[in-house]
């Protein structure tokens, strides 16, 4: 497990900036917090070197993409073993389809997130690409009717408190949030 970097404010709240909208430029983030730009880039860049900011990444609509059908598939490998798994991850990340994958403890092994075009192209992927390989023993589907991104990922601070919301709500609740535009990252 990798060890948690010390966050003071100026760096929660660049990393609350970014992930409401990661194209927010050094000069608008050194503004919205209240440093120097260059002070802005080296935090931003420590942030980097330190593994907190791992990345960016382009979102797209799988619907507008044509895969507008999307779905949970719950996977029960048997029997698990090692030299099984790996070529069956490497396989399920490879396709296309998959738009996330988690190993999961429980009855249920691996839990897939797919985009597909509709009913008939979720049948081929089940038949074609999960229950025909031996080592799968039973797939469940679940049909995603909707799904809402949540707020930014923020650490838990010493006094327990919510550094998105400012208040100390809860493990696990949500509070109403603003970005800088008056957006609301979390659908109400």
């Amino acid at each position: 497990m990798s060890e948690s970097v010390a966050l003071d404010p100026v760096d929660l709240h660049i990393l609350r900036l970014l992930q409401n909208d990661a194209r927010t430029t050094y000069r608008e983030l050194a503004a919205e917090v209240g440093v120097a730009p260059s002070t802005c880039l080296d935090r931003v860049a420590r942030l980097r070197r330190s593994g907190v900011i791992l990345g960016h990444r382009l979102r797209l609509d799988p619907a507008r993409l044509g895969r507008g059908l999307e779905a949970l598939l719950l996977v029960q490998v048997r029997p698990h073993r090692r030299e099984l798994i790996g070529p069956f991850v490497d396989r399920i990340r490879a396709l296309p389809e998959s738009r996330a994958f988690f190993h999961l403890t429980g009855p249920d092994d691996y839990l897939v997130h797919v985009a597909v075009a509709d009913p008939t192209d979720l049948q081929r992927l089940v038949l074609d690409e999960f229950t025909s390989r031996r080592e799968v023993a039973r797939v469940e589907t679940r049909l995603i009717f909707q799904q809402w991104e949540c707020g930014p990922l923020m650490p838990p601070t010493a006094d327990g408190r919510n550094p998105a919301t400012g208040s100390g709500t809860r493990p696990g609740s949500r509070g109403q949030r603003r970005t800088s535009s008056g957006r609301s990252p979390v659908p109400p």
